[in-house]
């Protein structure tokens, strides 16, 4: 994926993103805390922080989170979002150029987006920010595909209408977790989650994908339409739901 399409293939969505992209169960940040000592008083560079859905977390934890966001779209969502946090520092850096002074950092997260990296560049640059002894951490929400009726249908409706969806699916990148910690060991550990919307928040939750067509684009009058059709076959109580498998992955990087 080349690293100017990966930046810009929010830009046109980011109030969706805002509202209907899922957070992250409490398990995920405790396991930190739990297994990795992750504490207030450690520095955390969030790479690809986005709207600032997972650096919330982290700032509500006390912790000095640098936010690096290429995208000037998303990055001005999560200024606005989590400006009142004096220990947040909004940064227009990528993976594979944070700016960041060297060793600087005990803790990198990157929630969902380690797909979209350069991975040998950024291994490369993580080591350089990284103090000694620091922890790398990335997390995807993974929606399940097959658990119920409306999920089967709606990842018929990615793969029908989707522009690259089969591209960049998340199963196609934990098969490279690898590759960012490698030759350090690492863990990974799984959570489940739920979002449970009416018809508006399908709808948005769609739109806020990068591979969703947007409005203008000859398959987004009849996704939606389809989307109708598959939320009125499976809604109860004017209700659908997404099923999600939070994966964590954690380890300290190895210093050459």
């Amino acid at each position: 994926m080349p690293a100017a399409n990966a930046t810009n293939r929010f830009s046109d969505r980011v109030g969706n993103y805002v509202l209907y992209r899922p957070g992250y169960p409490p398990e995920a940040l405790q396991t930190l805390k739990a297994e990795c000592g992750l504490g207030p008083g450690h520095a955390v560079a969030d790479i690809a922080s986005g709207t600032g859905i997972w650096t919330h977390m982290l700032l509500e934890n006390g912790n000095r989170v640098f936010g690096l966001e290429p995208n000037a779209e998303m990055r001005e969502a999560g200024e606005r979002l989590l400006s009142a946090f004096p220990n947040f520092t909004s940064v227009a850096g990528t993976a594979e150029a944070t700016t960041l002074p060297d060793r600087s950092v005990d803790f990198i997260t990157a929630a969902q987006a380690a797909h979209w990296f350069d991975r040998e560049r950024t291994r490369r640059e993580f080591v350089r920010i990284l103090n000694p002894g620091g922890w790398l951490v990335l997390l995807w929400n993974e929606r399940l595909t097959d658990s119920t009726p409306f999920l089967r249908d709606y990842e018929q409706l990615l793969l029908d209408y989707g522009t690259d969806y089969k591209d960049v699916r998340h199963e196609r990148t934990t098969a490279v977790v690898n590759e960012f910690f490698d030759p350090a060991p690492y863990q990974e550990r799984v959570f489940e989650m739920r979002q449970e919307f009416g018809y508006e928040g399908i709808e948005g939750r769609l739109l806020s994908s990068s591979y969703a067509p947007g409005p203008g684009h000859p398959r987004y009058t009849p996704m939606l339409k389809d989307l109708r059709r598959i939320f009125n076959d499976h809604a109860v109580d004017g209700k659908a739901t997404f099923e999600y498998l939070t994966r964590v992955y954690f380890g300290r990087l190895k210093h050459a």
